[in-house]
């Protein structure tokens, strides 16, 4: 018996398909990712860029597939691509070129540039990788240090089983910053999307919600009094795989929706969260993504709690999301995408949400009808995406918190809640090595938001959408010139603005999405931003960046009492609840750093 399942299995063995590893590839290694789009826009590959992250894989395969074109490739985008193919040497099935390492030329590779550690045999690759940066964030207001470290492994087993992790810790120091300016310097340390700030209380520094409109990823801190905040993020999952999809366990940031400054369907700016990931792509003309999430609400559960003596320690609500998104592709270089999910909160998981393939909304209203309580939180959403145009991708994503389609009739004075991002990408035209991004993205009054805390479109208090929220505008501009290999300097403008801003309440929610949207603002920012980058080495890289900002609050104080719901504040008190003290008013400020890694 031992001898037929040995044989069993040998032969299972050798009809295997070696695929590269199934790991994703980190979101915010953005030269990466912009080098796949150029290619795609260039016609040398497709991709379904909707859906992020990509596998390291998938990155190989086209790489390979674009190199194999070479005729079409400029002198850039070939030292590009040999650059790239170093990093996903294990995925290509073999080991980086030796650059001040110890290699014995079949099985590992031990380099001192990029610092990495490789081995491959027949059934086993795994990569290691530290991580180490430090950024120095310096303006007239005094200067912010941020450093990291941590590292990362990856595994694949026989080609078809990946696991991964990845753990980094952050720490902010505020205690540079002007006395002058900051009476408590760990608020100004904390420049980045989080509703856990400081003051005299935590959650509510000025009496009132903070929630920080900056396209960074979002933290909920650890908090000291000597330099201003820190955290852990981990990352990490287990994947099992074939050539035409993978079902995985992973704990990961997503993006859903084609952007380059901010996706309004899912920005992946929330701490990652774990999730049951599902991808199927059977033909070129379709694909479908799946995930199953476990999100942090942030809510206390008053019915569960520990006893330690006489103290309880209450424990959190439970927050789940589904989402889908199936990809049609009914010619070459146009994508057409159509999903939708459902945020809920329930002691345990609901199969339903489970299906892959499923109109979440149906499912709720079967569950909960003739109970008379509340739905679940439903979303629907669409993305286009074409790249028929030699060097130009067009793209439109649009998401819909709740619809009724009496309210687009023209006499109808309640709007839904929608938002929607239409852009534009246009490389190497006219000018080789020039690229230009514009956006523009519009959300209207309500979207994102919902009456009952614990099913909002957030984890850990950070929205999963756009990073303005709700009413508000987001128009973006940017210019990048690519004159040698890893060196990229891009030029950006980027101006936001947060109109009348409304609590959700279910009982005067008819008038609240009668206001007109994009009325009166409450906050708006001017950004200028040049950055220079370098990558030296694999994940290597330095960058310098100067920008200007000019950040405002405005006075609606005197709107109180007009609409149930409306946020009526000073224009100080508006400026404070959108913007760090560092960033408010006029500011230049001066970024540099050093990443081994992401």
């Amino acid at each position: 018996m031992k001898k037929e399942i040995f044989l069993i299995f040998t032969i299972l063995l050798s009809f295997i398909n070696i695929l590269g590893q199934n790991i994703p590839q980190n979101i915010s290694y953005t030269r990466i990712y912009e080098f796949i789009d150029e290619l795609a826009n260039e016609g040398l590959i497709e991709v379904n860029s909707a859906i992020k992250p990509y596998t390291r894989n998938f990155i190989a395969q086209k790489l390979k597939a674009a190199e194999a074109q070479s005729d079409r490739l400029n002198k850039r985008q070939l030292a590009e691509i040999k650059f790239f193919k170093q990093d996903y040497a294990l995925e290509l099935d073999t080991l980086p070129e030796p650059i001040l390492n110890w290699t014995n030329d079949k099985n590992f590779s031990l380099a001192l540039l990029s610092p990495a550690f490789h081995y491959k045999d027949k059934l086993f690759k795994a990569r290691i990788t530290p991580i180490l940066g430090m950024d120095l964030v310096m303006n007239q207001k005094g200067l912010v240090t941020e450093q990291r470290w941590g590292a990362e492994i990856q595994a694949d087993i026989v080609g078809h089983v990946s696991v991964w992790g990845s753990m980094r810790e952050m720490r902010f120091d505020g205690g540079r910053l002007s006395n002058k300016v900051f009476t408590n310097k760990q608020l100004g340390a904390l420049l980045y999307p989080s509703k856990t700030l400081l003051g005299e209380d935590r959650t509510r520094p000025f009496g009132y919600e903070t929630d920080f409109l900056y396209n960074h990823f979002g933290y909920q801190y650890d908090l000291n009094n000597r330099y201003g905040g820190d955290f852990a993020e981990a990352r990490g999952g287990i994947s099992f795989y074939t050539s035409w999809g993978s079902l995985g366990l992973v704990k990961d940031n997503v993006v859903w929706g084609d952007n380059f400054n901010g996706s309004n369907i899912l920005s992946g700016r929330s701490p990652s969260f774990p999730m049951i990931t599902l991808n199927i792509k059977p033909s070129n003309w379709f694909e479908l993504n799946y995930i199953h999430g476990w999100l942090v609400s942030n809510v206390t559960d008053s019915a569960n709690y520990y006893i330690e003596g006489s103290q309880r320690h209450y424990r959190m609500q439970n927050k789940y999301i589904a989402a889908n998104m199936m990809t049609f592709r009914p010619i070459p270089k146009l994508d057409l995408s159509i999903g939708n999910s459902i945020i809920y909160a329930e002691q345990s998981i609901n199969p339903l949400y489970l299906i892959p393939i499923a109109f979440y909304k149906a499912f709720d209203k079967i569950a909960t009808r003739g109970l008379a309580i509340e739905n679940q939180n439903s979303q629907l959403f669409f993305n286009f995406s074409s790249r028929n145009i030699k060097h130009l991708h067009l793209y439109l994503s649009v998401f819909i918190d709740e619809v009724s389609f009496k309210r687009f009739l023209p006499n109808s004075k309640e709007k839904n809640p929608i938002s929607y991002k239409i852009g534009a990408n246009l490389t190497n035209f006219p000018v080789q090595n020039l690229a230009f991004t514009a956006e523009l993205t519009r959300t209207n009054i309500i979207a994102y938001k919902h009456s009952i805390e614990a099913i909002t479109w957030e984890s850990n208090s950070v929205g999963l959408g756009h990073y303005l929220g709700d009413n508000s505008m987001d128009l973006y501009l940017g210019l990048k010139y690519m004159p040698i290999r890893g060196l990229d300097l891009k030029l950006s403008y980027n101006q936001i603005y947060k109109y009348n801003d409304y609590n959700f309440v279910r009982t005067n929610i008819r008038n609240i999405i009668s206001q007109k949207a994009f009325n009166q603002k409450v906050f708006s920012n001017s950004i200028i931003t040049f950055k220079v980058l370098y990558e030296m080495f694999n994940n290597i890289y330095a960058h310098i960046d100067v920008q200007y900002n000019h950040s405002k609050g405005y006075d609606l104080s005197g709107n109180s009492g007009k609409v149930l719901g409306e946020n009526c504040l000073t224009a100080e008190q508006n400026l404070n609840k959108f913007s760090p003290l560092f960033y408010q008013g006029k500011n230049i400020t001066a970024t540099c750093g050093l990443t081994f890694n992401f």
